[in-house]
This record gives C-alpha cells, structure tokens and sequence, in this order.
C-alpha cells in the first residue's frame, strides 16, 4: 500500500505563488499515475495535474495550465505543484492522488486547504 501525506497550504493574496509537497510511502514503486485534486465548496473534485511514472508524461487541467507545474523528485517520493498567479477560484482542498497497480487502485492523501483572497 501506499500513502501520501501533503503539505504547503495556505492563505495567499491572488497574484502570489505557493508550491505544494506530497510524499509518498509504502510500497512507492508501485504507483503509475500521481497527481494533484482539487475541490472547493459545493463542487466535485476535479483533476488539477498529473505525472506519469513511466515516462513522466503531465496533464493538466484547462483552467491551471500554463500557472502550475508538476514535478516529481523520485529520489525523494515527492511530487509537487508549483502554482504561480494564484486566482480566488484556485481556492479549494488540494489532494494528492498516486494510481498504484495494475488496476490504477486509488489512493489519496488527506488534504491541504489552499485559500487565495482577492
């Protein structure tokens, strides 16, 4: 099994950068797929960005691309999101996500809040 415990959330003023941390542990070597998930109040999570293990091919969501950055330091198990001209509407709880298996089983780490005021 793997787990994921993330960290770097916090209140910024739109306009700001904040770079979130999620490292894994356990059985890290298995994971295919690992990412960032967001959701603000009242919506459903929706992917923010992912990185591929194989071949660390990224996707990222419409709304963030070309402001976040995903990266991946395997030495560590650490994967992070670099976010860069926060809006109000990046506001939400940030998890992390690792697809592990052959069946890509889900797993999530607690969440970290990120709040952007205007």
């Amino acid at each position: 099994q793997v787990q994921l415990v993330e960290s770097g959330g916090g209140l910024v003023q739109a306009g700001d950068a904040l770079t979130l941390s999620c490292v894994a542990s356990g059985s890290s070597g298995s994971i295919r797929v690992i990412g960032w998930y967001r959701q603000a109040p009242g919506k459903q999570r929706e992917l923010v960005a992912t990185i591929r293990s194989s071949d660390s091919t990224r996707n990222y969501a419409d709304s963030v691309k070309g402001r976040f950055t995903i990266s991946r330091d395997s030495a560590q198990n650490t994967v992070y999101l670099q976010m860069t001209s926060l809006k109000p509407e990046d506001t939400a709880v940030y998890y992390c996500n690792a697809k592990t298996g052959f069946y890509f089983d889900n797993t999530w780490g607690q969440g970290t809040q990120v709040t952007v005021s205007s």
